[in-house]
């Protein structure tokens, strides 16, 4: 099959916009089947991936002497931590998603029904949009994790020092993940029985990052389409410049643009609440995890493990700015809403004033998205974790020079 097949396979024309990102959350199993069979084979897949993130902790009590295997630890298993909550919240809060999902692919058959040319190319944008967004993120997520898989094989290829330091027991071998697994992993057969468990678990992680993450970064996108449809149509209430509108039809437009905003204003709060405690272990987890990957990455002596450090940290940085990024375009475009009515012909029907007033007070309800209760997704929260990483990079690095001194 072409991939130009395989992507069309995964269109589907009851979620016009949703279709790629629904697909992936039934193939990592975020979006349970309804066959028990199949419910109970995806629930036994997620439990062992819990269980290898719990494994990766357990192993930090064993590699803690040595700053290079736990600096390695950490970066992976705050990831995991993250991942395996956004899976938890996403099974536990089924029937929220279901609902903001549903709403989602609703909204969106009724904006192709709109007869207006220039909504339908906004929607045609939009939609592109999407679609570049979700495929890119997908072939960064399962780059990063093959990068993860073939990390252990680089090393041994390249490098014979690595090779000599094997075969005289000087250096034990590299794993995929740092975990802990009832068996001795030093020797060849444990090893590679550990090598293929990690290797597994990490492809359905990243299928579990992937899928999650493109279906958030997706609806947040309708949210912003949503919005700048409903703008345009609010600012034809009174009709076009040549054609004017009867009574009946001006106060059904009124009534249509302030039931949508109710409407998108309950699912976008619905949709933050499922976010918005998964976003607040990410800021808090986040700085962490990039300080040590950066860290790791200065301190590295192999070429290709600064690459393959490089790439786990410009994947980090991706996840984190393209949800800060999305968010802030949603904020910064229902702040400017309002001006919609404004820009009608308002002036034409003066009886209908308090309506439009209503209207726009209703427009000036702000969508936003949250870290919890402390802060915005916003870009300057992007641009302050990012500084805060650098800041506890600088205090690693001022605190290691001075204890080999």
């Amino acid at each position: 099959m072409s991939i130009n097949k395989f992507l069309n396979s995964l269109e589907d024309p009851n979620n016009p916009i949703l279709g790629p990102t629904i697909a992936g959350l039934k193939f990592s199993g975020l979006l349970l089947p309804e066959s028990k069979t199949r419910k109970n084979v995806y629930i036994f897949l997620h439990m062992s991936c819990f269980l290898l993130a719990a494994t990766e902790y357990i192993d930090i009590w064993f590699v803690k002497n040595d700053t290079m295997l736990l600096m390695a630890n950490l970066k992976v298993s705050m990831l995991a931590t993250i991942s395996v909550f956004k899976v938890s919240t996403f099974l536990i809060w089924q029937k929220r998603w279901i609902k903001i999902l549903s709403y989602v692919s609703k909204t969106n058959l009724e904006q192709i029904k709109s007869t207006d040319l220039i909504n339908h190319q906004i929607l045609a944008k939009m939609t592109k949009y999407c679609r570049k967004v979700t495929y890119i993120y997908w072939s960064l997520t399962y780059f990063t994790a093959i990068s993860i898989i073939l990390q252990p094989i680089m090393k041994y290829v390249l490098s014979s020092t690595y090779r000599e330091n094997l075969r005289t027991g000087e250096e034990n071998y590299l794993q995929v993940i740092s975990s802990y697994v009832p068996f001795d992993k030093t020797t060849l057969p444990g090893y590679i029985a550990a090598f293929f468990y990690q290797s597994t678990e990490t492809l359905f992680a990243a299928a579990w990052i992937a899928s999650f993450d493109s279906n958030a970064i997706v609806i947040m996108t309708f949210f912003h389409l949503e919005i700048e449809l409903l703008k345009r149509d609010s600012s034809k209430i009174f009709g076009s410049p040549n054609s004017y509108v009867g009574r009946q039809e001006l106060e059904k437009r009124i009534k249509n643009c302030h039931a949508r905003h109710v409407n998108m204003m309950r699912h976008a709060k619905l949709f933050n609440s499922c976010l918005s405690p998964i976003m607040l272990l990410y800021m808090l987890v986040c700085s962490i995890m990039l300080c040590v990957t950066t860290y790791q990455m200065s301190v590295e002596n192999s070429f290709i493990q600064k690459c393959m450090t490089a790439e786990f940290l410009v994947f980090g940085v991706s996840q984190l700015f393209l949800y800060c990024w999305h968010s802030n375009s949603v904020f910064y475009a229902s702040q400017e809403l309002h001006q919609g009515p404004y820009e009608s012909a308002w002036w034409r029907n003066t009886s209908h004033r308090k309506d439009v007033l209503i209207l726009i007070m209703q427009f000036r309800k702000i969508v936003v998205f949250s870290a919890g209760p402390f802060s915005d997704l916003t870009l300057p929260t992007f641009i302050s974790i990012l500084k805060g990483a650098y800041s506890y990079y600088t205090i690693l690095s001022q605190s290691n020079e001075y204890s080999n001194q």
